[in-house]
């Protein structure tokens, strides 16, 4: 089934094509914690990733995001980053989901937010 949605489709993992240049030409360089598979090329020009799941862009941590856009020559698997204390673990775009953010007040909230402290204006 997997075979028969890359050829028909481009958001069930990777296509036909990627597939076959990533069988072709890819070196396997190493995977993040949600299961994303990273290659480049042997000349490391090119950098990509075989999604686990959704292709959704916000599912490729920071650290390696920034591999893939050459900011770094070094892979997250060869040279992890150090990261700070106070750094949060990275988190999926919930963005239109029933987990997004939603301030108080807003239509999404279970209970109307209390609004004791806004007064109507009025036109004299």
């Amino acid at each position: 089934m997997r075979f028969i949605l890359s050829l028909l489709t481009w958001y069930h993992r990777e296509t036909i094509g990627t597939r076959l240049f990533t069988w072709r030409k890819g070196v396997k360089v190493g995977e993040d914690e949600q299961g994303n598979v990273f290659y480049r090329n042997r000349d490391d020009s090119r950098r990509w990733v075989i999604f686990n799941g959704e292709p959704e862009a916000s599912r490729v941590s920071p650290d390696w995001h920034g591999w893939l856009h050459h900011t770094f020559d070094n892979s997250p698997a060869d040279a992890p980053l150090a990261h700070k204390p106070w750094e949060k673990p990275h988190q999926d775009n919930l963005t239109g989901t029933p987990l997004a953010y939603a301030p108080a007040g807003s239509l999404r909230q279970s209970k109307p937010a209390d609004r004791r402290d806004y007064e109507a204006w009025q036109p004299e």
